[in-house]
């Protein structure tokens, strides 16, 4: 039986490492990450490529979350009768019960994987335009009083990059190893009738 997973391409290189692991054959087809930039065009984006997939696997399924598309992937995905990941984004996929908790104790919380950690510079520094236009940063971040990284995997360097996100963005940076176990069962439960 053939499988596909279409990936959000912040979890695209994780869904792969795991297949790996778990010996999954199974293709990834990656959407751009910086779709997060522009959330109206996930699920048109998700929905092109389900069309372009349609037919030449037995399975396929979705790892994103909601990821601010406020319901318009799971749209697609039900007409399709394809499920995703559960959450609001890929935060939740991660850590659910840590973004709780450390959203009840500080709201003003920012939030970093280790793909953003990895990617800040490029996904939100040039994105948002604030290489060219550093005085943005204070409007955009004003609100937030840290930096949270789920780390997944916390190499040295991994580290170093989460700790020059916070230092663009003038915000302390704190640590919680989540692992990526959480995104783990989630695959599980979306190939388990798929995959050998």
């Amino acid at each position: 039986m053939s499988a596909a997973v279409i990936a959000c391409g912040a979890l695209a290189a994780e869904v792969r490492g795991i297949a790996r692991r778990h010996g999954w054959e199974i293709d990834v087809h990656p959407i751009p990450a910086l779709l997060h930039n522009r959330p109206e065009r996930i699920a048109p984006a998700v929905e092109r490529k389900l069309s372009a997939l349609r037919g030449r696997y037995d399975v396929l399924a979705v790892a994103y979350a909601d990821c601010g598309s406020y319901g318009a992937i799971d749209k697609v995905l039900v007409g399709a009768g394809v499920k995703r990941l559960s959450g609001q984004h890929c935060y939740d996929v991660f850590a659910r019960e840590e973004v709780a908790e450390a959203l009840s104790e500080e709201p003003g919380t920012y939030f970093l994987t280790d793909f953003l950690a990895r990617t800040f510079e490029h996904t939100v520094g040039r994105e948002l335009g604030l290489d060219r236009h550093p005085e943005l940063c204070e409007d955009y971040f004003r609100n937030y009083t840290r930096v949270l990284w789920l780390a997944q995997r916390p190499t040295p360097a991994t580290r170093s990059a989460a700790q020059r996100a916070a230092d663009r963005i003038s915000l302390p940076l704190q640590v919680r190893q989540v692992g990526g176990a959480a995104l783990e069962r989630q695959l599980e439960r979306l190939l388990e009738s798929s995959v050998s």
